[in-house]
């Protein structure tokens, strides 16, 4: 699985939905629902650093596969999680949602559920 690079988001759906059922404050889902972010990506071995672009911040997430970690959200708020990765797909679950990343083709996909509620975000290396 190679997820280095940069990736602009292309699609999303459910997002707005989503942030509410998460507990993101409305001003974020305002200001995010008209914001598709840019994901700079680096990987070394079982390490992450994903950096996450938009116009209003940018916020930096580090991580070790199989280990527990701290990731912080667009809006600030850190959440305890552990990503691992099966069949290519890296897996990360938090208290709040479940988020799937893959690589399919030249997109990555992002599948994240939390209650019954899945947003999808798809992306191209820029």
């Amino acid at each position: 699985m190679d997820f280095n690079g940069t990736w602009k988001v292309y699609s999303e759906e459910n997002l707005e939905e989503f942030l509410k059922v998460i507990g993101a404050p409305e001003v974020v889902v305002k200001m995010r629902k008209d914001v598709k972010p840019v994901m700079v990506i680096k990987q070394t071995g079982r390490d992450f650093t994903c950096t996450t672009k938009t116009p209003f911040c940018s916020r930096v997430n580090s991580f070790t596969i199989g280990k527990e970690s701290e990731i912080c959200s667009l809006d600030g708020r850190k959440l305890k999680c552990t990503v691992r990765e099966e069949i290519g797909k890296l897996i990360c679950e938090t208290n709040k949602f479940t988020s799937v990343r893959e690589i399919q083709g030249d997109e990555m996909i992002e599948t994240a559920t939390a209650g019954s509620v899945t947003f999808i975000s798809r992306s191209k290396r820029a």
